[in-house]
């Protein structure tokens, strides 16, 4: 399956009530099996094309559909936010059953799948604690484990990782590129950090200020293990330098405008 993202826009009215293009003429195709990362200057319309091709929001202009799906229906998507959303009454087991029971899953088969992610993601031994017993990586693979579960054809994940702290954020990264060799899900990931796109991503898509246009779509061309350290430390760094070069001299010519208004 791939998802093909073609000449889309979106437009909104901002509080002053004048219309606002956030996202400007976006082409982009996410290919099976592949893990690309959007990242540009806060504001850009990152969150807001996730959230159209995660069908959460309707484009303005252009279209978004997908293509090769073995039969006739609508793509499965897992999506992993931020802000994880878990219910803070029901357990881990509890959580991450919530969108198979919303799919009206018998119970057996819901057990079965819970407990398997539960293992892929390893919290064996806490399916019965609540989320105020976890810690913030232990709450964010809950929140992984449940958008796995339903076996998405697509997986979409808005700064998964942003709010932990840089030791957790780490292993967290580690934890995803495990995951993501296992399950080989097409992968649609946001970020501000520079870094985390070079370290997951088969390909970097740069996005402008606002409106949103993409700049540069990169190919990170390195090993998907140990790309960071090693003889490959050189050319992770050149990549991400690259990539600051494109997002800097966008931000120094908004402050130009500014200076120059």
């Amino acid at each position: 399956m791939k998802v093909v993202v073609k000449q889309v826009g979106k437009c909104y009215v901002g509080p002053d009530g004048q219309m606002m293009t956030a996202l400007s003429d976006i082409n982009l195709t996410i290919h099976d099996e592949e893990f690309v990362v959007l990242v540009g200057p806060s504001g850009c319309g990152k969150s807001t094309l996730l959230n159209m091709v995660g069908g959460l929001l309707s484009p303005t202009s252009g279209s978004i559909y997908v293509e090769g799906l073995e039969t006739d229906r609508d793509p499965v998507v897992g999506m992993v936010f931020q802000e994880i959303g878990l219910f803070p009454w029901r357990t881990v087991f509890q959580n991450i059953a919530f969108g198979l029971e919303e799919m009206g899953l018998a119970k057996q088969e819901i057990a079965g799948r819970v407990q398997t992610n539960i293992e892929l993601v390893g919290l064996q031994g806490f399916e019965t604690s609540l989320p105020r017993q976890l810690s913030g990586g232990m709450r964010q693979r809950v929140g992984i484990a449940r958008a796995l579960a339903v076996k998405p054809d697509l997986l979409l994940m808005d700064e998964p990782f942003s709010a932990l702290d840089a030791q957790t954020r780490t292993l967290m990264q580690e934890e995803l590129l495990r995951l993501w060799t296992a399950t080989r899900l097409s992968t649609l990931y946001v970020t501000h950090n520079i870094e985390e796109a070079v370290y997951l991503a088969d390909r970097v898509v740069v996005l402008s200020r606002r409106p949103g246009r993409i700049i540069d779509v990169i190919d990170i061309d390195l090993p998907r293990e140990g790309r960071d350290i090693g003889d490959y430390a050189v050319p992770f760094k050149n990549y991400a330098n690259q990539i600051w070069q494109l997002i800097r001299k966008d931000a120094e010519d908004a402050i130009r405008e500014g200076e120059s208004a």
